[in-house]
């Protein structure tokens, strides 16, 4: 008994750490090493919004099939049988008694009383009469074929420009997010950047109280001096603390973004690169059939045009043809599968509806989407005014970020300069703490000064690529 205890023991044990196993592995921590371009990639790929507009692309397709469908012939067929439980009496006018009593009268049958037979004084009266069986039942085939429909044709011919403006309402979208990976992603890098800055700054003022409070001891330093290094040292880690918190969120927001499970890594592997911002900005000239929104608005306006034509030959009449061929069967009982008379009737035939009045609906259809039509070549004309604005704008603030970028780069180096030699002299004696905490105030500022010049230069980047149409 103790053994077999001790075996069921032995396979739980076992059963619960392959369990533990399975579910280790599954929730395994994936680690990816992503530059901007592998990020962009895998966002495109699974980003939703973009995924809900390769979904319209696929809807959009199965919509033209369905406009195909409707210049093919419909065939449909049917199958029916009907029982009457009581067949219907139809009553009628009694016209076989007249026909018997002619017959007695002409062959001279005289009655009981020997009088000849005559046609009786108040008439013959009527019958009721059962038309039908109880069981009747039919089965045929219904054929439909538009032979010409001007609305119809218009949806045939509309087609390749409806799934051109789900192709193109696609490629938006996915401008859209590639636009947003690349500020958020070179935002993190700019913050990695600005983290390591201040892990310098820290790693300086550490060292900086640790000879403040040697100085200190020996007297040469008042208490005054310590606390004033403390507090500047605890200001840094503090904001340490608030950059990373930062970071994370930020890093958290690029997975959601790009659709990525929060429980995996994520670890940006690009580096900034300055000269990536110099680049390809002094070239004025750029097209605006290269931007996404032109080229989807050009398509919308020939969507609309299409549009104004269907409605527009809907005042011609529409022509048609139609067949039916139909088995019918009657019986007492239902014995349909056995044998037994079916009686076939078929017909064909051609058919035209012509319009003539609907109130001035048509009309107002036309009229309605001649507008929407002048409404979209409107958004096109302010597209073209908004891109050149948008190119202008981004040039503007990327040759400024530039500017700013160089010059307070070489603020933060003379930043850093200023306060070695502080730091020196006050390890000689010759300065003074307020000195080393004016000098680190001053390089604090320059670093993000120089930090937040970097980012808006990458945002003025991306807004210029975007505008032009050449986002990578």
């Amino acid at each position: 008994m103790i053994k077999r205890n001790s075996i069921m023991k032995h396979k739980l044990l076992t059963a619960l750490l392959i369990f533990l196993l399975i579910n280790q592995v599954t929730n395994a921590q994936v680690t990816n090493y992503f530059s901007v371009k592998q990020t962009v990639d895998y966002g495109i790929k699974n980003a939703v919004q973009v995924k809900n507009a390769l979904l319209d692309i696929k809807i959009q397709q199965q919509t033209n099939r369905g406009i195909t469908a409707m210049a093919l012939p419909q065939l449909t067929g049917s199958i029916s049988t009907t029982h009457f439980f009581n067949v219907a009496v139809q009553t009628l006018p009694n016209f076989i008694a007249p026909s018997t009593y002619q017959v007695l009268i002409d062959q001279g049958v005289k009655d009981g009383n020997g009088n000849p037979i005559t046609f009786p004084a108040g008439g013959f009266g009527n019958i009721n009469a059962q038309f039908g069986v109880p069981w009747t039942a039919s089965a045929g085939f219904d054929l439909n074929q538009i032979l010409f429909d001007g609305q119809v044709f218009v949806g045939l011919q509309a087609r390749g420009a409806a799934m051109e403006l789900a192709r193109k309402t696609a490629d938006v979208t996915t401008e859209q997010i590639k636009a947003n990976i690349y500020k958020v992603y070179w935002q993190l890098v700019v913050g990695k950047s600005q983290l390591g800055s201040i892990d310098a700054n820290i790693e300086r003022f550490e060292k900086l109280l640790h000879e403040t409070s040697e100085i200190y001891k020996n007297g040469f330093a008042e208490k005054l001096d310590v606390d004033k290094v403390t507090v500047q040292l605890n200001n840094l880690k503090t904001e340490k603390i608030k950059i990373t918190q930062q970071l994370f969120s930020g890093n958290a927001a690029l997975k959601f973004l790009i659709n990525m499970p929060q429980k995996d890594e994520l670890v940006l592997s690009d580096t900034l690169d300055e000269s990536r911002l110099k680049t390809d900005i002094l070239d004025d000239a750029y097209n605006y059939q290269d931007r996404k929104e032109v080229q989807l608005l050009n398509t919308a306006i020939e969507l609309n045009g299409y549009n104004v034509k269907r409605y527009k030959l809907s005042r011609i009449p529409t022509i048609s043809a139609f067949g039916t061929y139909t088995k019918n069967a009657q019986r007492l009982n239902f014995n349909f599968l056995k044998r037994g008379d079916w009686f076939t009737s078929s017909y064909a035939g051609v058919k035209m509806i012509v319009p003539i009045f609907d109130g001035l609906a048509r009309r107002s259809k036309i009229e309605n989407a001649k507008l929407e039509l002048e409404k979209s070549k409107n958004t096109l004309e302010q597209t073209k005014a908004s891109m050149d604005y948008d190119v202008l704008n981004a040039k503007t603030k990327l040759k400024t970020a530039i500017l700013t970028i160089d010059n307070q780069k070489q603020n933060t180096r003379l930043a850093e300069e200023v306060f070695v030699v502080t730091e020196k002299k006050y390890q000689q004696g010759l300065g003074s703490n307020q000195e080393i905490y004016n000098a680190q105030t001053e390089l604090r500022v320059s670093q993000n000064n120089y930090y937040s010049a970097l980012y808006d230069g990458i945002v003025a980047k991306v807004d210029y690529l975007t505008a032009i149409g050449k986002l990578p």
